[in-house]
């Protein structure tokens, strides 16, 4: 079993940076990939960036030289650095990972305003 918690949502202006983490612990051995997801109201969820566990990344058009996806050497910990933030970037922006299972977090709310 894998537990993930996200961090660093908030509160920032057109323009703004945001770093978001999340942590994983459990056994995670079995994760191969780990991505961001988000999900604003009244739409679908989507997909943000995705990292494999040998470092190949890929990211949603909407993001694309905006944000990176990154981890730490361990492979625990999962970023999202955003800069340039758009109003439309507001959303819930969740975690996951996939092994044998796939792991999601609670999500962490990222406003950004006009």
């Amino acid at each position: 079993q894998v537990q993930v918690v996200e961090s660093g949502g908030g509160l920032v202006q057109s323009g703004g940076s945001l770093r978001l983490s999340c942590a994983a612990s459990g056994k995670l051995f079995s994760i191969y990939a780990m991505a961001w997801y988000r999900q604003a109201p009244g739409k679908e969820r989507e997909l943000v960036a995705v990292i494999s566990r040998g470092g190949s990344t890929d990211y949603g058009d909407s993001v694309k030289g905006r944000f990176t996806i990154s981890t730490n050497n361990d492979k625990d910990t999962l970023y999202l650095q955003m800069n340039n933030l758009k109003p439309d970037d507001t959303a819930v922006y969740y975690c996951n990972f996939v092994g044998r299972g796939d792991y999601w977090g609670n999500g962490t709310r990222v406003t950004v305003s006009s």
